[in-house]
């Protein structure tokens, strides 16, 4: 699986623990992370219906499998990749939204708050948050004995 991570300009701090948590989570699975930033030392500012427009893109055209984004709330960014075609976004807040979201909606990306309540252990919870969403396969069900209505 290819997964990106791409995000608006608001939290473009946080780049770098979503990458580097991602990788680390990943990478004993075998799947490959593409970070396309937004960047520290990048000056230009993109909107969340920029980087939506192109999260759209990249699903649309199978550039990649799976998307990580974020924003200041995780809801903005959430919204406007679900406004687009190709893209099925959910809002993930902590690791049983991000384990129940791969299991019964069985999406292409995920929106993370990265400065609503984020203090002093906010790194773990994105860490747990990665961890459960990559815990096994996509779109099974949850609970096992009603995996087939879901």
């Amino acid at each position: 699986m290819k997964i990106a991570v791409i995000q608006a300009s608001s939290q473009k701090d946080k780049n770098s623990l979503l990458y580097d948590s991602l990788v680390e989570i990943v990478k004993k699975k075998g799947h490959e992370v593409i970070n396309f930033g937004i960047f520290e030392d990048e000056d230009v500012e993109y909107s969340y219906v920029e980087i939506a427009m192109l999260i759209s893109i990249l699903l649309g055209s199978k550039a990649v499998d799976f998307v990580v984004t974020g924003c200041s709330s995780g809801q903005g960014m959430m919204l406007a990749c679900n406004s687009l075609p190709s893209v099925l976004c959910g809002y993930i807040e902590n690791p049983s939204d991000a384990y129940l979201f791969g299991r019964i909606n069985n999406g292409n990306a995920i929106s993370i708050p990265l400065g609503l309540n984020f203090g002093w252990d906010s790194e773990i919870n994105v860490q747990c948050v990665l961890e459960k969403l990559f815990d096994g396969p996509f779109g099974i069900g949850y609970p096992k004995q009603d995996s087939i209505r879901k």
